[in-house]
């Protein structure tokens, strides 16, 4: 169970990431260009919304099933077991409250420019703070 549960989210990791970084991208781009923000986009914000959030709540029963989770979680001295067992779940729980909060805003936008400003800002930040706290040795294995 537990192998399954920890291949499921490395390899779901893999499309959390794209989707996210395409939705960045594309908010990025429809707000710098000034465009017209369309049903696409909105689909777009919502699939890197919800493949995230898959990807965390599978995280969350990994975190508790793992050696390397809770368990670990008083060898602090240890740098590799200080990320998976307090940096990496910490700061994905800070990077998908941004994202669920960049959802929320642009939905109670009324204008195209309000609408891509909280999904282009919000959705980056939270790729980067992912990408700089994934467990990148044991996730290239």
């Amino acid at each position: 169970m537990y192998n399954f549960i920890q291949k499921f989210h490395s390899g779901w990791a893999y499309l959390a990431l794209l989707l996210l970084f395409i939705a960045a991208a594309n908010s990025l781009v429809g707000h710098l260009g000034r465009k017209e923000f369309t049903p696409r986009d909105r689909k777009i914000a919502l699939f890197a919304l919800i493949a995230v959030h898959i990807q965390f709540l599978v995280g969350l029963i990994l975190y508790f099933v793992s050696p390397k989770g809770l368990d670990s979680f008083g060898e602090m001295k240890n740098a590799a077991l200080r990320l998976t067992s307090l940096e990496h779940p910490l700061i994905n729980l800070i990077a998908i409250a941004l994202i669920t909060i960049g959802w929320s805003k642009h939905k109670r936008a009324q204008t195209s420019e309000l609408k891509f400003k909280p999904l282009a800002f919000l959705y980056s930040i939270a790729l980067v703070l992912i990408l700089i706290r994934l467990p990148w040795q044991s996730w290239l294995k």
